[in-house]
C-alpha cells in the first residue's frame, strides 16, 4: 500500500473532526498487519468482514501494487459487492480501482486512474469504461481518483458533497491546498507540462513566464534575460518543449484563468492578472482551448 494514498484522505477526514464534523475512522484489512511500499508497517488492523456497512459510510481503498490488485481474493470481493449493494460511497485512490473492477461493480462504468496505469487497467478489465487525463470520475456511489496527491482531492470532493463548499474550502485552507481541483481537471498542470528537458535557459524563461504572467513580455526582453539573440531563444524554445513561446504563454493563461474562476475573482481583475487585454478576449481564449465559454463570461462576449 502506498502511505500517501492513505494519508492523504485520511487528514482531510481527520481535519473535518477539527472543525466539528468528526468522522470515526477504522483501518481494516485481510491481515493484521500490512506494510507500506515504503517500508513501514501498520498493525492492530481490523478484519474487514467483521464490518456491517452503513448508507452513510465511505470506504477508501488506497493504491497497492497492481499484482497484488488482481489476485483472486472471493471474501474480499463480495463484501466490496455487498458495500456497493447498499449504497456505501466506494473510493478507489490510484490503483485501488483495480480492486473495485476485479469485484466486478465497475463494470460498463466511467472511472480513472493514475495515467501511468490507465493502459493495464483497460487491457485486464474490457467491460470497465477507463477516463484518460481526469483526477477523478463519480459514478452514483463509486468515486475512482488518479492516484497519489488526487485522494486529497477526493477527500475534499466527498466533504463538499456532505457538507458544502464552505467548509471544503476552510479544509483546503488548513490543508494549505493551493487549489482545490475539481473532477474534470486534467490530472497534469500547465505549470508542469513542457518541461521534460534539461536546458536551464528554457526552464529559466518558463519560470519567469509563470510567475510574470501579468505582465507583457516581448521576445527581445526574454532573450536579454539569458543572454541570447530572440532568433535563438525561439528556435530553442520550441526545439526543446516542441511548442512556441505563445502558445506556451497562452496555455499559462488559460489554466490561470480557470483558477482564479473558480476563486470568484471579478473578470477584470483575472484579465489583469492573465495579461490580457480585457474579457472579451478572455472568452476568446477559452472557447478556442477549452471548447466553451465559462457562464460567467457568457453574457460578456
Amino acid at each position: 500500500m502506498h502511505i500517501l494514498d492513505l494519508a492523504g484522505p485520511l487528514q482531510v477526514f481527520y481535519e473535518s473532526g477539527e472543525y466539528g464534523i468528526p468522522y470515526e475512522i477504522l483501518f481494516v484489512s485481510d491481515k493484521e498487519q500490512k506494510q507500506f511500499s515504503a517500508g513501514l508497517f501498520s498493525d492492530k488492523l481490523t478484519d474487514f468482514s467483521t464490518i456491517a456497512f452503513d448508507t452513510n459510510d465511505i470506504l477508501m481503498i488506497p493504491g497497492f501494487s497492481i499484482p497484488a490488485n488482481l489476485e483472486p481474493n472471493k471474501a474480499f470481493d463480495e463484501w466490496l459487492v455487498k458495500a456497493h449493494q447498499k449504497k456505501v460511497a466506494i473510493c478507489s485512490v490510484c490503483t485501488g480501482v483495480f480492486a473495485l473492477a476485479r469485484a466486478g461493480i465497475l463494470d460498463g462504468l466511467e472511472c480513472t486512474t493514475h495515467w501511468k496505469y490507465i493502459e493495464a487497467l483497460q487491457k485486464h478489465f474490457p467491460k470497465v469504461k477507463v477516463m484518460q487525463n481526469r483526477l477523478f470520475v463519480k459514478n452514483e456511489n463509486v468515486y475512482t481518483s488518479a492516484g497519489i496527491t488526487t485522494g486529497i482531492d477526493l477527500a475534499l470532493f466527498l466533504i463538499e458533497e456532505r457538507h458544502g463548499a464552505k467548509f471544503a474550502y476552510q479544509l483546503a485552507k488548513e490543508l494549505v491546498m493551493y487549489l482545490r481541483r475539481d473532477s474534470a481537471d486534467g490530472q497534469e498542470s500547465i505549470f508542469v507540462q513542457y518541461r521534460q528537458h534539461i536546458n536551464y535557459q528554457i526552464h529559466e524563461i518558463q519560470d519567469w513566464l509563470i510567475h510574470h504572467l501579468h505582465q507583457r513580455n516581448s521576445i527581445e526582453e526574454l532573450a536579454e534575460k539569458v543572454s541570447m539573440s530572440p532568433r535563438n531563444l525561439t528556435r530553442l524554445f520550441k526545439a526543446k518543449t516542441g511548442i512556441t513561446i505563445g502558445e506556451y504563454i497562452e496555455k499559462l493563461r488559460v489554466e490561470r484563468a480557470l483558477q482564479l474562476l473558480k476563486r470568484n475573482e471579478k473578470m477584470s481583475t483575472i484579465s489583469q492578472e492573465c495579461g490580457i487585454n480585457n474579457p472579451h478576449q478572455l472568452a476568446t481564449i477559452l472557447k478556442k482551448h477549452t471548447g466553451y465559454i465559462p457562464k460567467e463570461l457568457k453574457k460578456l462576449s
